[in-house]
């Protein structure tokens, strides 16, 4: 339970069903000290209320701390990705390491048979044991949280309950208002749970363990056009804070860690029509051993696009082919298989191969 209002909607839901709820609240983020960790403050502030709000539905509260595994399996991560030249999605790491492992083993140690959250997304079980549990997008396609989910393994799907995956977020947002909830559980913030004030940049210079190098802004044709302060401070699609005079816009096209490059072009040069993926995870289908055609979603706002995925064989990457290019293609981030609902799996897009 995060204290946010899918949180509280999930637990009532259960008891309204008769089942036998406690809520777990995890402590993910490490205490402010000099030179340390930042937005404790704002941070702490935002969970304030959990337990007079677990108390109105009559649900058991406990916190487990897990700011040294958060710390160390997303926080840290996520800075070493940005220090790479990789735009990384924290929370596909988080729900398959933190949440779906040791937030379930703490939950099962405690009793549970099963964990459920809050996420907007479906779960279907087995017809028997030679099936898969199936995972399918939330009914509310405004909402759909299913992308954040593909890494899960069949056994972290065995336990898992999504009620709200049925729900529409004006439903939960309505219940709320019923129940008498304070208006304030409504706002949802848009940013990374561990960096609520949204600046990536300050963040990043903050935790970094050198002194990020200044080097060169080159266009496609390796023309030299401006410095940069920083390889982490750039991601893929960006348009403003590149400090070249253009009667055209710049986007950000590539950056280059090793060399400590990044290459910017014009809006054509976002687009691209096949890349590789690492760190693939079958979800509701076995591993395929040939190519199939389905739709792939390369964030969690892009519209899922028709796509041809070829397995890899051996040690080569699987390969994503847009039937048309998709733009701004960004190593780092998850790119997840869709056939209509059903989520087949998904992966981290490695690099780009073709514009």
């Amino acid at each position: 339970m995060s204290g946010g209002v899918d949180s509280l909607r999930t637990a009532a839901l259960l008891k309204e069903q008769g089942n036998d709820v406690f809520g777990i609240n995890m402590q993910l983020f490490p205490h402010t000290r000099s030179g340390g960790w930042s937005n404790e403050a704002i941070l702490q502030n935002r969970d304030s209320n959990l337990k007079s709000l677990a108390d109105k539905l009559e649900i058991p509260l406990t916190t487990v701390d897990f700011r040294d595994l958060f710390r160390d399996e997303v926080i840290l991560p996520f800075i070493q990705a940005y220090q790479s030249g990789l735009t990384p999605n924290p929370c596909v790491i988080c729900n398959p390491t933190i949440k779906f492992e040791y937030l379930l083993q703490e939950a099962q140690q405690r009793g549970a048979e099963y964990m459920a959250t809050g996420h907007y997304a479906r779960l279907e079980p087995p017809a028997d044991n030679s099936e898969r549990f199936k995972l399918y997008r939330g009914r509310d396609s405004r909402k759909d949280q299913s992308y954040f989910l593909y890494a899960l393994s069949q056994q972290q799907l065995s336990s898992a309950l999504f009620p709200l995956g049925d729900f529409s977020k004006d439903q939960v947002l309505q219940w709320a208002r019923n129940q008498g909830f304070p208006s304030d559980l409504a706002i949802e913030s848009q940013e990374l749970c561990f960096i609520p004030s949204g600046n990536y940049q300050e963040f990043l210079l903050q935790k970094s363990q050198s002194v990020p190098k200044a080097g060169p802004i080159i266009d496609m044709e390796d023309n030299y056009l401006a410095q940069h302060k920083g390889v982490f401070a750039y991601t893929i699609g960006q348009r403003r804070g590149l400090g070249i005079a253009s009667s055209s816009p710049y986007y950000v096209i590539d950056l280059d860690a090793p060399t400590n490059t990044v290459r910017v072009g014009r809006e054509q040069d976002l687009y691209c029509s096949e890349f590789e993926v690492e760190k693939v995870n079958w979800l509701s289908i076995a591993p395929p051993h040939k190519p199939l055609h389905a739709q792939v979603r390369i964030r969690n706002q892009h519209q899922p696009s028709p796509a041809r995925i070829v397995p890899g064989q051996g040690e080569a990457e699987n390969v994503i082919r847009f039937d048309d290019p998709q733009r701004a293609v960004t190593p780092g981030q998850a790119a997840v298989f869709y056939q209509g609902d059903l989520v087949l799996g998904g992966g981290t897009i490695k690099k780009k191969v073709k514009s």
